[in-house]
């Protein structure tokens, strides 16, 4: 099989890239299936989307400014305490908003990982060393390791758990020794959990029972993902840290969250059958997948905790880039994972777990290129 697949002006492509894909390859992106986004594949809440239209009203007014009846469902559904809650317009803006408070000079960040902490670090004037996951031990934290290399003293430390792209995730108890290193020399820790809700239950990898030991960290989440309402731009910040707390609520601008997501917010996190539907369609489209790729001799996998696998081709010839190519011809986007530091020898390439027709869709599709 013709395994060429480059085109001229090599282009990278994000998960939420549906336009420009239309426009580079000409596929209406109505037909495009998103692989590449991490987006949860049963859409948005039912009861959200059954009852959001009755709350419309509450557009008329502003929103509680204190949002004392939403803190309070996501104090139910993660297990925190309302008081130990912000909430705001995405995680994006709570990810900079305790960069701006923190203001720190030198921070250390796991990766690969997300772009978006090292530019809020930089644009507040800090200084970012990367602490590199191995791929000889499967992307998965050597705790020891990263507790020696936090020894320079960083102001502030960020993870991503489960990490993306590489789906790899590390133990509250290893969490637990990650926090009381960093307490000992006073490094705060920033915990991005935006995956943490699709990890396997029994595993329970999220550090929100920490919060009750540890006043040096702050876990962030959105429903962009979980959820599937990017659009909505809500996400929280828990944390146990007082003093940090009431200095980010005086720096945020009033009313950052619109009326409309503080009601949708309130509705989805009592969905309760959406989200243990959720969990169970994740937990077994995740554990088939994996195990069949496992079979396949010309690819590696690692063991993925999130709603996405990440995939190192073995095949000599076959780039990233020839895999992306041949599975957007089929209206099938993955995520060419070169441009994340740490990927960029173009043999890596990522892709979330959809609906289970769709997730066989595209086994079949990349067995042709990778067999």
């Amino acid at each position: 099989m013709e395994h060429n697949t480059k085109l001229e002006g090599k282009e990278h492509f994000h998960g939420s890239d549906l336009e420009k894909i239309e426009k580079y390859f000409g596929i209406p992106k109505e037909n495009i299936t998103g692989f590449g986004a991490n987006v949860n594949p049963l859409g948005i809440s039912p009861k959200m989307r059954k009852n959001l239209a009755e709350s419309m009203d509450v557009i008329t007014s502003y929103p509680d400014p204190d949002y004392t009846e939403l803190r309070k469902h996501i104090a139910d559904y993660t297990g925190c305490l309302p008081e130990q809650i912000l909430v705001g317009n995405g995680c994006t803006e709570l990810i900079s908003l305790f960069i701006q408070v923190l203001k720190p000079k030198h921070t250390l960040i796991v990766s690969p990982t997300y772009s978006e902490y090292e530019r809020e670090v930089r644009l507040a004037g800090g200084e970012v060393r990367y602490y590199a996951l191995q791929e000889a031990s499967g992307f998965q934290l050597d705790v020891s390791d990263f507790c020696k290399a936090l020894a320079y003293g960083p102001a502030l430390c960020i993870l991503c758990n489960p990490n993306n792209p590489t789906s790899t995730a590390s133990s509250p108890e290893e969490m637990r020794q990650i926090l009381s290193c960093c307490k000992k020399q006073g490094t705060f820790v920033m915990i991005d959990e935006t995956y943490a809700e699709f990890a396997p239950e029994e595993l329970s990898i999220s550090s929100v029972k920490l919060l009750k030991e540890y006043d040096n960290f702050v876990i962030l989440r959105g429903i962009s993902k979980f959820f599937a309402a990017p659009g909505l731009r809500l996400g929280y910040a828990m944390t146990n840290g007082r003093k940090l707390l009431a200095s980010a609520r005086e720096r945020q601008n009033p009313w950052t969250l619109n009326s409309l997501a503080d009601a949708a917010g309130s509705l989805m996190f009592t969905d309760t059958d959406y989200i243990e539907k959720t969990r169970e369609l994740i937990s077994s489209e995740r554990r088939r997948i994996y195990e069949e790729l496992l079979t396949w001799k010309q690819i590696r996998v690692y063991k993925p905790y999130a709603n996405f696998i990440l995939v190192r081709i073995l095949k000599k010839g076959v780039t990233s880039y020839d895999v992306f190519v041949h599975a957007i011809r089929r209206g099938l986007m993955l995520r060419d994972c070169s441009s994340f530091p740490g990927l960029e020898d173009e043999t890596f390439f990522r892709f979330c777990f959809m609906m289970p027709d769709k997730n066989t869709e595209l086994l079949n599709c990349l067995k042709e290129i990778l067999d």
